[in-house]
């Protein structure tokens, strides 16, 4: 049986600190799906599509690496997908506190044995998110090594509009 997890999030920038998840959470699973979430209801940086292609660009170096997306319940998705782990990256314990309120109910959605695995950023990337790495290069500040240099490419595009 294949052990497929899953890595769920906006995603908008994906940066080094979510893509050093992802490569730390595919050489523990025979698949690791990178699920972009869909929220109808929030207009992001990036459309779901260009989210999507920033995704497989960046992640292309690893072969077990397959980019999805998904709209409504995270659980719904789990369950229809038969993951056995639901990976989340933590960067401090404010991200624990909210991750682990998000575990426990869950686990109450999950129908299947999922486990949700809590992965330590690396140090040097504990400091990035998505929204600040908008914020700086909005205002014309450098985000190099803080995103992938083709993430950083669209970046620059999308701001020259």
């Amino acid at each position: 049986m294949e052990r497929k997890a899953l890595y769920a999030g906006s995603f908008d920038p994906l940066t080094n600190g979510h893509l050093n998840i992802i490569e730390r959470a595919a050489k523990m699973y025979d698949s690791l799906t990178v699920a972009i979430a869909i929220n109808p209801h929030k207009t992001g940086f990036f459309t779901v599509e260009e989210r999507v292609q920033i995704a497989k660009e960046v992640t292309k170096h690893i072969p077990n690496v397959k980019v999805d997306t998904f709209e409504g319940l995270l659980a719904d998705y789990v369950n229809e997908n038969g993951f056995i782990a639901y990976v989340r990256g933590l960067r401090a314990t404010t991200d624990f506190e909210n991750e682990l309120q998000m575990a426990q109910m869950n686990a109450r959605l999950f129908t299947g044995e999922t486990e949700t695995i809590f992965l330590m950023t690396d140090p040097q990337y504990s400091f990035i998110s998505s929204s600040l790495i908008k914020e700086v290069a909005s205002l014309g500040g450098s985000v190099e090594g803080l995103i992938a240099p083709y993430t950083s490419e669209r970046i620059k595009e999308k701001l020259s509009k």
